[in-house]
């Protein structure tokens, strides 16, 4: 699983599904540099040791977006307003 995810699906996903969050959107926009931490985890921040005082990962919410052609997608949204990672539920062996 070496392919980019579509930042600009999940936005418009976003504006759909979650029209007051223009926080997710803006979240969304800044992501930078992710790659598929473990398989459907698209991560975009270290998650090792979450919610830790030195952790970067401080958890926030889940925001979970309905959509039928792939499947669910979540959102990890962290404390500081970044997006920690996005889970694709299809994409999880069962």
């Amino acid at each position: 699983m070496n392919e980019l995810i579509d930042i600009e699906y999940l936005i418009r996903l976003v504006r759909q599904q979650e029209a007051e969050r223009q926080d997710i959107v803006s979240a969304l926009q800044n992501c930078k540099g992710g790659h598929w931490s473990e398989n459907g985890y698209y991560s975009f921040v270290d998650s090792k040791n979450p919610n830790l005082p030195n952790s970067d990962w401080q958890h926030e919410e889940c925001i979970v977006l309905e959509q039928h052609e792939k499947g669910d997608i979540v959102i990890d949204l962290l404390k500081d307003g970044r997006i920690g990672g996005i889970e694709f539920i299809d994409l999880i062996d069962k």
